[in-house]
């Protein structure tokens, strides 16, 4: 009886530290910066968010949410996002955690996993010449501090508008490329994606255009029996 009171002690405690132990979870974000068309936007700075910049689902302090991004204009686009989070910072430091990617890039996508260049990581430069190297500074290997970086080069066409998604969750996606961020310690990860969606203001969606031509249709029956 008493091996069997001790056993329940013990699972009972088991399942109180380990439910506690996963709500404890924190993430943090340490730096954030964008670069949209050569021009940059830094946390570091203080910089606000232009217009074209919709945060309105992200939390500043988590970095975790969506943001997107709005480009318009005829020709060539480049935009990057950088992100520098901590996992779990206080309770087994922020230079324990690694990357690594799921899935292939999209057409004019690129990507970079790396410390953030208080050491060796060449990120941040990369970051703010608009040309990440699509590669993995911090595997799981050699874990250190961690950041991540996504971007889109793309052209529009003249009524185009480009809405670009980021998306940070705790949550994998279901498809396509995203970066992961993970501390083997607290046994977390973090998922950066992003989407790339281009339309064209020029032509009226098919049920507009539906409703259009009947009117004119209406209008011109309407004249012939008056006449």
């Amino acid at each position: 009886m008493k091996k069997l009171k001790f056993l329940l002690a013990m699972l009972l405690f088991v399942a109180f530290f380990g439910v506690s132990e996963v709500s404890a979870l924190e993430i943090n974000l340490f730096d954030w910066a964008f670069n949209i068309d050569g021009t940059l936007y830094e946390a570091s700075n203080s910089d606000p968010l232009p217009g074209n910049i919709n945060a309105s689902g992200f939390d500043l302090l988590s970095g975790l949410g969506t943001i997107t991004i709005t480009s318009a204009g005829a020709g060539s686009h480049s935009v990057i996002a950088f992100f520098d989070h901590e996992i779990d910072e206080e309770t087994n430091t922020f230079f324990n955690e690694f990357g690594s990617t799921v899935g292939a890039p999209a057409a004019g996508q690129s990507w970079e996993i790396d410390e953030p260049g208080y050491k060796y990581g060449d990120i941040y430069d990369n970051f703010t010449v608009g040309a990440l190297d699509n590669s993995n500074g911090v595997p799981s290997s050699a874990p250190e501090d961690v950041s991540m970086a996504l971007g889109w080069n793309f052209i529009l066409g003249a009524g185009e508008t480009a809405y670009l998604n980021l998306l940070l969750s705790t949550t994998a996606p279901t498809s396509g490329f995203y970066l992961v961020q993970t501390d083997p310690d607290s046994q977390a990860s973090l998922y950066f994606s992003s989407t790339l969606d281009i339309r064209s203001s020029s032509v009226p969606e098919p049920g507009l255009l539906f409703l259009l031509v009947t009117g004119l249709a209406g209008l011109f029956g309407f004249r012939r029996f008056q006449l």
